[in-house]
């Protein structure tokens, strides 16, 4: 899973294996350590209909509502953008780069779009 942050935006990107585990597991969670303190950042499934964001003790975390899982399991939907308070919250599939890069590509979806040569 890979986050980015920007302003009052946090965007969480999925491979195919946590897409189709995040039911089973109902978390996915990750943690930089960064010596004398660790950041956690996750999503975990809840019952609400909506998604929210919460930051407590260098946790990062968004709620993710049940009721869209299968839908994005199952579909070729992308993914969900959602306000919480001041956060705009984007959740989406990981594609693989059009581009040449040197990360380890193979659990990503496979890019709809056509391959750019270089």
């Amino acid at each position: 899973m890979k986050i980015r942050i920007k302003g009052n935006s946090i965007r969480y990107r999925l491979t195919r294996p946590e897409v189709e585990g995040f039911n089973e597991q109902k978390a996915i969670i990750e943690t930089v350590d960064f010596g004398s303190q660790i950041l956690t950042y996750g999503l975990i499934i809840t019952n609400d209909i909506e998604f929210s964001a919460t930051y407590v003790d260098h946790t990062i975390m968004v709620h993710f509502p049940l009721v869209l899982l299968n839908e994005w399991k199952s579909t070729e939907k992308v993914g969900y953008k959602a306000e919480s308070g001041m956060i705009s919250i984007l959740i989406e599939k990981d594609f693989t780069c059009l581009d040449n890069v040197e990360e380890d590509q193979s659990e990503n979806y496979p890019n709809p779009l056509p391959t750019v040569k270089l």
